[in-house]
């Protein structure tokens, strides 16, 4: 089978701009490979994330993951916890393995309609495949979307209304 196709546009580029605050990571850096450990044919470990600089009117944050490149017309999400307290600012190498792992927040389920993080597992001779890590810094102490009933588009959708500033981080992957 032949998977060459174009590469996808960036979906954050054609969305609104917010004022920007500092995403790091002691597990995965800008532009480079996402580590095996992190990936789905690895040992699906979700990375370390730091966030710091945001509005001081911050309420709660999102985190999500997300697949411009996957072989589908929309993607594919592999991370979104919502609902972070304001004073919850970084994730531990591993919190997205449960709701019991992550300090604050619920996850809504992923594109694969697990609760959790998901490794990245690009089809084996694909192209390189983009994961864009975000935080939403957000006007409210909650969405008011039952994690169990939502999906991570209709969160994408909850938190353009209420985002003050955002960061991103974007790493690749490639088997």
């Amino acid at each position: 089978m032949d998977l060459t196709r174009p590469v996808a546009p960036d979906p954050y580029e054609i969305l609104p701009r917010f004022p920007e605050f500092s995403l790091t990571s002691d597990t995965i850096a800008e532009g480079e490979r996402m580590p095996d450990l992190c990936s789905g044919v690895g040992d699906n470990v979700s990375p370390h994330l730091r966030w710091e600089g945001f509005p001081p009117e911050t309420k709660s944050f999102a985190v999500t993951c997300f697949d411009p490149d996957a072989p589908t017309p929309s993607g594919f999400w592999h991370w979104t916890v919502i609902d972070i307290p304001a004073s919850v600012a970084e994730f531990a190498e591993g919190a997205g393995a449960s709701d019991a792992t992550l300090p604050a927040g619920f996850h809504v389920r992923n594109d694969a309609n697990e609760p959790a993080w998901m490794g990245a597992a690009p089809p084996v001779g694909d192209h390189e495949h983009r994961y864009i890590f975000v935080v939403r810094a957000l006007d409210v102490e909650t969405l008011g979307i039952d994690p169990a009933d939502s999906t991570p588009t209709r969160v994408a959708f909850a938190t353009l209304f209420h985002t003050i500033a955002q960061s991103r981080l974007t790493v690749t992957y490639q088997r």
